[in-house]
């Protein structure tokens, strides 16, 4: 019976380090897709001159789920012509950080608001801002993800070790 209780603790330390380590590769996706959507607003506004719930509309079923629901919080809001919340903005998305949920709000917030040569101008702006801290997510990853998952195998090994 202490087997069975000593290797349910190593699985469930594992799965601790696997939980840990699947929220910075989370990250790091979610910032690369934003990215991308920054760069797809930049050239739909620019050259076709297509509206801002169309883009979103069009967008492809993996970009979708890498944004985690954002688009279609966002999608309700435009669908209600109600002010934005950030609060019905970032429903289910726990992840971020509140100064990233600050300006991917601000970013949402100035969607459609201006003309297309501001408007423009700004989505590089916020575009050159995502992709750093998307670098900085996906450097997170690299570093800590692995090491999430290492680090819950030895908090696991070392439970073993002293209960035996």
């Amino acid at each position: 019976m202490k087997i069975f209780v000593l290797i349910f603790l190593l699985c469930v330390s594992l799965f601790i380090g696997y939980v840990f380590s699947k929220k910075y590769k989370i990250r790091a996706n979610f910032f690369q897709a934003l990215v991308f959507l920054c760069q797809k607003f930049d050239v739909e506004i620019n050259f076709s001159r297509e509206r801002v719930k169309n883009i979103f509309s069009n967008l492809d079923e993996k970009e979708k789920n890498k944004l985690h629901c954002l688009d279609t919080n966002y999608l309700s809001f435009i669908d209600k012509e109600s002010p934005l919340d950030k609060e019905v903005l970032f429903n289910n998305i726990n992840f971020l950080k509140e100064d990233e949920k600050d300006l991917i709000f601000m970013f949402f917030k100035g969607l459609g608001r201006s003309d297309v040569d501001s408007q423009s101008k700004e989505i590089k702006n916020f575009q050159s801002r995502f992709e750093i801290i998307s670098s900085n997510a996906v450097n997170e990853n690299k570093k800590y993800g692995a090491l999430s998952i290492k680090l819950g195998l030895i908090a696991g090994l070392f439970i073993l070790i002293v209960f035996i």
